[in-house]
């Protein structure tokens, strides 16, 4: 059975990037979103298992999505996909319960530790 993920970002462009970046051999259903309000609705409907977040989109930041997922008590892996490469920021995602943080362009040298290391991929 496909493991659910999402890839939220508000760029297309990003959104491709990011998936060809993923194992081409990974068993995964992908749903797509380009804002935090969709990412939220497809993680309400049990489309991610794992979830790859930009921080900066319209209408609902990654932040808020992170802060709404804690408020819901966090049930999935969120891997944040951000230009924003401060150590504030990578702090402040951790803190609302990212499990790990990708800087942009997104590589699979960079995706490929945190999925083997939490286990989403052998």
């Amino acid at each position: 059975m496909p493991l659910p993920i999402v890839i939220a970002d508000d760029s297309l462009l990003a959104r491709k990037v990011l998936t060809k970046a993923l194992p081409p051999d990974w068993d995964v259903e992908i749903a797509y979103a380009s804002n935090g309000r969709e990412a939220l609705a497809l993680y309400r409907a049990g489309k991610a298992t794992v979830m790859f977040l930009d921080l900066t989109m319209p209408d609902m930041t990654g932040y808020q999505v992170l802060e709404a997922l804690q408020h819901e008590d966090l049930n999935t892996f969120v891997i944040v996909v951000s230009a924003d490469i401060q150590p504030m920021a990578q702090e402040r995602v951790r803190a609302l319960g990212a499990i790990a943080f990708v800087a942009k362009p997104v590589t699979p040298e960079a995706v490929l530790p945190i999925l083997k290391e939490y286990g989403l991929y052998a």
